[in-house]
């Protein structure tokens, strides 16, 4: 369970590659995303809960609830790590943040020599 809702935060966190997730933005965003976050989270219950689909098929049992409190608090590490991680990447991505900025100048297009070419001789 626990790697199955920390594979939906990373989810949801990936929706935005350098914006954060957190605030109303994320909520009213992409809707397939919530609606395949519910059908995870539902069928990882059945999965969980159904007598002999948790037992002799997947070989786990019920959890309680400090098992889902750790579920949640692992969940909510991973996508705490993602925008962390965003974070480092926005900054370092700033001008002047070290990468991205004066190093990379050459390979930009906008810092290429014109070429000649025919046209526009």
């Amino acid at each position: 369970n626990t790697l199955t809702f920390g594979a939906c935060s990373i989810t949801m966190s990936a929706r935005f590659a350098y914006n954060t997730s957190f605030g109303t933005r994320s909520l009213y965003g992409n809707k397939f995303a919530w609606y395949s976050l519910l059908i995870v989270s539902i069928l990882q219950v059945a999965i969980t809960y159904t007598p002999g689909l948790n037992t002799e098929i997947f070989g786990m049992g019920p959890m309680k609830a400090e098992q889902w409190g750790i579920t949640a608090l692992f969940s909510f590490i991973v996508f705490l790590v993602m925008e962390i991680e965003k974070g480092i990447r926005r900054f370092l991505m700033a001008p002047g943040g070290g990468v991205g900025g004066s190093e990379n100048g050459f390979f930009y297009q906008k810092n290429m020599p014109k070429q000649k070419t025919s046209l526009s001789q």
